[in-house]
C-alpha cells in the first residue's frame, strides 16, 4: 500500500489507502467543481481535440512563454471578489445561540464581537455576522481579544509573539473600517462580562474552537451575561461548520467525507466584505502599544520566532500566492518528500485564524492544476474531521480517547522490552541514535515547524522509544505544542492521536510495542526520499 499524506498540519496527515482515496478525490473533485460524468463519446471528442490543439509549433510560430503574475496579484483579486459579493447573504446554519436570548436588546450602546480563534478581519463569518447585527440595529460595531498567558512551558515568545503581531495588524485594519477594537487582559470568564455590561452591548457574537478551554471560557462568560443580551457562537473556522457536518464523532475519513462534500455546494461560497461601518461609537478603545505589550509578557524566550513566517493576514495570503504559483504544480506527487518545496505552508496562519481554510479553498479550486483534488483532500476533509475528533470526544488528548481495539493492543504490549528508551529531556534535545529522528527534532526546534511525512515519522518513533503509550503521547504533545507554530490545535492533538493511538486508522499487524498501531521505520523512509540529505541539512544545527 500507498500512503497518502497531507500537507497542511500534523492533524490532517493521516494515512489512507492510495485505492480507497482515489474515488473519494475524484468524488471531492467533482462537487468542488461541479463536474459531471462524462460517458465514452464525450472523451473521444475530446481526445481528438485535445491532441489537434496540442501540436508542437513550427519553427515560424514558436511556443510563447506565459506571462509572469505580478507579485501581489492574489491580494488585488481577492479584494474584487469580496466588492463583487459584498451583498453576500449569512447562513444561519453557520450560527448557534448560547444564550435563550435571540434578539438584540434595545437602546444598548453596541455590538460586541469577542474574537478568539479567527484572528482576521476579512473572509471571518463571525465578524460578518457581528457587523449584520450592528447595521441592522443602527448600532456601533465593537471587537475585543482576551489576552491571557498560563503558566505553562508551552507559553513562549515564538506563539505569542505570532498571535500579537497578527492583532495588531487586526486593529489597525478595524481602525480603518470604524471599528472598535479592545485588547482585554485576563481570562475571558473574568473580564468579558463585566466589559459587555459597562458598554452597555445589545449582543455578544464569538467564533468557535472544539478545545478544551475555549470550551470552558464559553461556558464562564455564558454565565456571566445577562441574560436579555443573545450570546451567538459562529463556526468561521471551518467550511462546513462542525455542527452541521455531523452531529456525533466520526470515525475516520471515510465516514465524514461524503457528510461534508454534500454539502460544499451550500457552504463553499464567495464571502460579502466587511466594509467600513456607518455607525460611531461614543465610547473609543484604548490605544494598544504591542511592543510595550509583547514585552511585557512572562513567556519563556528561548522559544524564538522563527524568521519564515511573518505574521499576519497579509503575510499569509503572500504565503497562499506562492503556493498557488510555484509549489501547488508539485504537492500531488512530492508532498511525501521532505526535501522538495512541495507543500502549502500555511498551517500557522490557519491555525491562529489569520487566514481562512475557505479563503484557501476558493481560491486553490480556479486551478486546473492535477494537484488540487488531493490539495482540497487534505484541506477541507482532514482538517475539519480533526475538529469533529475534539469536539466531540473529551478525551482528544489522551490514550483513553483512542479506540477499544487500539486501547488494548497498547495495553497488551505496554511491557514490552524496548531496544532503546529516552527521557523527555534527551527527546527535546535530538539526543537519540536515530540521525533523520535528530533532524527532524532540530528542524522543529529551530524553524517551527517539521514537514508532515516526518511528523508522523517522529511520533511513532517516541511510542518505540518511550516507557509507555502513556509517556509517549505526552512527551509528543509537549514538543509538538511547544515548538510548533501549528501547535495547540486540533491539528496537532490528532495527529498525535493517529500516530500513537491509531485514531482515524485501521488495526495493522501485531508486532511488539505497537501492537496493532501502524508501524513506520527508517528503512521505509530511505525507499520515500533522500534520507541522507535532510539528516546533512539539520543535523549540523544545533538545538
Amino acid at each position: 500500500m500507498r500512503i497518502v499524506v497531507a500537507a497542511i498540519s500534523f492533524g490532517v496527515l493521516c494515512v489512507s489507502c492510495r485505492k480507497g482515496v482515489k474515488l473519494s478525490k475524484r468524488r471531492t473533485f467533482r462537487v468542488l467543481f461541479n463536474e459531471k460524468p462524462v460517458n465514452m463519446s464525450d472523451k473521444k471528442k475530446r481526445k481528438a481535440t485535445a491532441t489537434a490543439g496540442d501540436a508542437e509549433p513550427s519553427a515560424k510560430q514558436p511556443r510563447e512563454d506565459k506571462p509572469t503574475k505580478a507579485a501581489g496579484w492574489l491580494h488585488s483579486l481577492i479584494r474584487q471578489q469580496r466588492e463583487d459579493k459584498k451583498d453576500m447573504k449569512f447562513s444561519k446554519k453557520r450560527q448557534r445561540f448560547i444564550s435563550e436570548t435571540q434578539k438584540v436588546r434595545q437602546g444598548s450602546g453596541g455590538v460586541l464581537y469577542w474574537m478568539l480563534r479567527d484572528q482576521r478581519v476579512q473572509d471571518n463569518w463571525a465578524l460578518i455576522r457581528a457587523q449584520q447585527l450592528a447595521a441592522k440595529e443602527s448600532l456601533p460595531l465593537h471587537v475585543c481579544f482576551c489576552l491571557v498567558v498560563p503558566k505553562s512551558e508551552l507559553s513562549t515568545l515564538r506563539h505569542y509573539s505570532f498571535l500579537l503581531k497578527g492583532l495588531e495588524e487586526v486593529q489597525k485594519e478595524c481602525k480603518h473600517l470604524n471599528i472598535q477594537f479592545h485588547l482585554l487582559h485576563g481570562a475571558a470568564g473574568d473580564v468579558l462580562p463585566g466589559f459587555v455590561t459597562g458598554h452597555n452591548f445589545g449582543a455578544v457574537v464569538t467564533d468557535f474552537s472544539p478545545l478544551r478551554e475555549p470550551l470552558q471560557w464559553l461556558e464562564a462568560v455564558k454565565k456571566g451575561l445577562p441574560e436579555d443580551i443573545p450570546f451567538i457562537q459562529v463556526d468561521a473556522h471551518n467550511i462546513v461548520p462542525c455542527w452541521v457536518a455531523s452531529p456525533k464523532l466520526e470515525y475516520s475519513a471515510r465516514t465524514i467525507r461524503g457528510k461534508i462534500t454534500n454539502l460544499l455546494s451550500e457552504f463553499l461560497t464567495d464571502f460579502p466584505l466587511v466594509d467600513k461601518h456607518p455607525f460611531s461609537a461614543t465610547k473609543t478603545a484604548k490605544a494598544v502599544d504591542w511592543d510595550k505589550t509583547l514585552a511585557s509578557l512572562k513567556v519563556d524566550r528561548t522559544v524564538g520566532e522563527p524568521k519564515w513566517a511573518k505574521p499576519g493576514t497579509e503575510a499569509g495570503l503572500a504565503m497562499l500566492e506562492s503556493f498557488i504559483d510555484v509549489r501547488l504544480k508539485l504537492f500531488g506527487t512530492q508532498r511525501n518528500d521532505p526535501n522538495a518545496a512541495a507543500l502549502s505552508q500555511l498551517s500557522p496562519w490557519l491555525r491562529f485564524g489569520q487566514l481562512s481554510a475557505q479563503r484557501v479553498a476558493l481560491q486553490v479550486r480556479k486551478n486546473s492544476n492535477p494537484s488540487v483534488p488531493a490539495f482540497i483532500e487534505e484541506l477541507v476533509v482532514r482538517r475539519e474531521l480533526t475538529d469533529n475528533f475534539c469536539f466531540y470526544n473529551k478525551n482528544y488528548d489522551s490514550v483513553t480517547g483512542a479506540y477499544e481495539w487500539a486501547q488494548k493492543t497498547l495495553k497488551d504490549h505496554a511491557k514490552d522490552k524496548r531496544e532503546y528508551l529516552y527521557t523527555r529531556e534527551q527527546f527535546e534535545k535530538a539526543q537519540t541514535h536515530d540521525k533523520l529522528w535528530n533532524a527532524a527534532q532540530i528542524q522543529m526546534v529551530t524553524e517551527g515547524k517539521m514537514h508532515g511525512f516526518l511528523r508522523m515519522y517522529w511520533a511513532k518513533k517516541i511510542l518505540e522509544w518511550s516507557t509507555s503509550p502513556e509517556e509517549a503521547l505526552s512527551i509528543a504533545l509537549y514538543l509538538n505544542d511547544r515548538y510548533e507554530l501549528d501547535g495547540q490545535d486540533p491539528n496537532g492533538f490528532v495527529g498525535c492521536m493517529w500516530s500513537i493511538c491509531g485514531i482515524h486508522d485501521q488495526g495493522w499487524a501485531e508486532r511488539a510495542v505497537f501492537g496493532k498501531i501502524r508501524f513506520m521505520n527508517y528503512k521505509g523512509c530511505l525507499r520515500k526520499f533522500n534520507v541522507a540529505q535532510f539528516e546533512r541539512k539539520y543535523c549540523s544545527k544545533k538545538v
